[in-house]
């Protein structure tokens, strides 16, 4: 018997295994405008591809875009820019590619995929614009080894963002956030803070009244609740 081998997300062999969610079989037959699992990184180094219309415009990526709330009104609001969206869940995915047919978007496409594959997504130097919007904060003691946000994963980044590239950030957990401003601290040699507040809507005349893409679906509850929103913003150097 041969030995079978499991590698982690991160390693350089690993392969998405097949799924039986009946939405991975709807995101195969909406063309290109949704890539899934091993597709996502089939570009890499040469990401303008996607994006026939214009290969040279610049990139914002966000990590987690849920059903494309944030990042399809993005898209349609600059159009002389391009965005992908990445998520691991499918039905999410799937109807942001329904939403962004509807506005007849050519400058935005999908990733099904593990964020923690971005470095085999993105060649260097490929990413303008990086948005992490609210991630799981993992609050448990036991699951603090699965935020996505570390040290480790700014140096990793670093390379595939373009020079002057921003890194934004949001979340709503203080603890998270505490978390962030230290591998934030363990990064200076390769990143800039352009700004960190502990509550970004604060001065806000009307917070309530924000909208995509400025808010994310889950932002707009928090300020219901008024609950402090807690940002961070980035610069390549």
């Amino acid at each position: 018997m041969s030995e079978i081998r499991f590698f982690p997300i991160q390693h350089p062999d690993y392969r998405y295994p097949a799924s039986k969610n009946p939405y991975w079989g709807k995101l195969q037959g909406l063309g290109n405008q949704v890539y899934s699992d091993q597709q996502t990184e089939d570009f890499r180094g040469r990401i303008g591809q996607l994006f026939p219309h214009d290969p040279q415009g610049a990139l914002t990526v966000e990590i987690g875009c849920n059903a494309g709330h944030v990042i399809v009104e993005s898209a349609h609001q600059n159009p002389g820019q391009n965005f992908i969206g990445i998520d691991w869940k499918f039905k999410p995915i799937f109807r942001g590619v329904e939403k962004a047919a509807k506005k007849g978007l050519k400058n935005l496409v999908f990733f099904r995929a593990h964020a923690e594959r971005l470095a085999f997504m993105f060649g260097p130097g490929e990413l303008d614009r990086l948005n992490l919007y609210f991630p799981d904060p993992w609050a448990k003691k036991a699951q603090l080894k699965n935020r996505f946000f570390t040290a480790e994963r700014l140096k990793m980044i670093a390379p595939l963002m373009k020079s002057g590239g921003i890194f934004h950030i949001k979340t709503d957990h203080r603890g998270y956030f505490d978390w962030m401003v230290e591998a934030v601290n363990q990064s200076l040699d390769q990143w800039e803070i352009l700004s960190i507040s502990e509550d970004l809507h604060r001065h806000h005349p009307a917070p309530h009244l924000l909208d995509f893409p400025d808010v994310t679906l889950f932002e707009k509850l928090f300020i219901q609740d008024r609950l402090p929103i807690h940002e961070i913003k980035l610069k390549i150097r």
